[in-house]
């Protein structure tokens, strides 16, 4: 859904905006951040929403950088730490073991902005 990324992308040029100027620097670059394959956001989506979120803003020109991040787990069955680049998981890739914890591969971070004076 369009909506979510665009509140994400709104979220992520305030930040950007507040920290460009909190620091005294004139224009965002660049944004890049980290998302997780299984964190609801979609790729997609959340480029046009920045696009367009970002007009009349300090970062109007800015790119967005996207890292992707797999799924990692852990199994409770067999103990083997897994990754995989599907964005659900239903069992261990190891075992088949249907009791895990996922460990990575939801989250969505700000990991670097590029700014200029």
């Amino acid at each position: 859904m369009i909506v979510h990324e665009l509140s994400v992308a709104m979220n992520m040029i305030e930040m950007a905006e507040s920290a460009c100027v909190e620091q005294g620097y004139s224009r965002v670059e660049a944004v890049s951040i980290r998302v997780g394959r299984a964190s609801g956001i979609m790729r997609d989506a959340l480029v046009f929403a920045f696009d367009c979120a970002k007009a009349g803003t300090l970062a109007a020109d800015a790119r967005l950088d996207i890292e992707d991040v797999p799924v990692g787990g852990a199994c409770n069955d067999c103990h083997a730490e897994f990754s995989v680049e599907e964005a659900f998981v239903f069992n261990c890739p190891a075992c088949g073991g249907k009791s895990f914890q996922i460990t990575s591969g939801q989250e969505l971070h700000i990991v670097e902005l590029e700014v200029d004076s």
